[in-house]
């Protein structure tokens, strides 16, 4: 008659030939070994890769602070156009209604008021841009500042070449000549090629 066996699980009395436990289900094979399932490796998404950085001022950003010194400069200089402007400009309204021809002392107030702006907007970049500031208001905001090739503050000179030769620029080839700034190695515009400047961050 065959021997009988117990579980070594649940002490259960078997059969020699039984190979589970009925009781438990447990192995009667002795010193039988347990099989590993391994573990399913886990799966990472590629690491980000960030994108190379660049000290030059890019185009959106040199956009931003060309437009907060527009509100600015605008907030100063409209309403001083308006009121030194606005009796003029009634009378030559006033002379319209009535189809009489202006006077052409009427129109002198304009021919002062132009040189007068573009002396202010003049003074207002070249003064700043050559100021231990290095930019105008807007560039400040943004954190730009205006060096020569070499990094250096640029002198109160340079700045102003470097002004009109954006001002002559922008005549000549409307507002497109600031695509250079996208597309240049060191983010230069047309005025900054130039002027020997560059536009940094900070």
């Amino acid at each position: 008659m065959p021997e009988n066996v117990f579980c070594s699980k649940c002490g259960a009395q078997n059969a020699a030939s039984a190979a589970f436990c009925p009781s438990c289900g447990a192995s009667m094979s002795v010193g039988a070994p347990a099989v590993a399932t391994a573990a399913p490796a886990a799966v990472y998404p590629p690491p980000a890769v960030a994108a190379p950085y660049s000290p030059y001022g890019g185009f959106w950003i040199r956009v931003g602070a060309y437009l907060l010194d527009g509100v600015i400069i605008g907030a100063v200089t409209v309403p001083l156009a308006l009121i030194f402007l606005l009796p003029s400009i009634i009378k030559i309204i006033h002379a319209a209604q009535e189809n009489q021809q202006p006077s052409p002392e009427l129109f002198g107030a304009f021919f002062v008021m132009i040189p007068l702006v573009l002396a202010g907007v003049w003074l207002y970049d070249a003064l700043l841009t050559s100021s231990s500031w290095q930019g105008t208001i807007g560039k400040r905001v943004l954190r730009l500042k205006v060096t020569d090739l070499a990094g250096n503050k640029i002198s109160f000179g340079r700045a102003t070449g470097r002004f009109f030769a954006k001002l002559i620029s922008r005549a000549l080839l409307t507002m497109l000549v600031y695509l250079v700034v996208a597309f240049s190695e060191r983010k230069q515009g047309l005025h900054d090629m130039i002027a020997g400047t560059l536009v940094m961050k900070y």
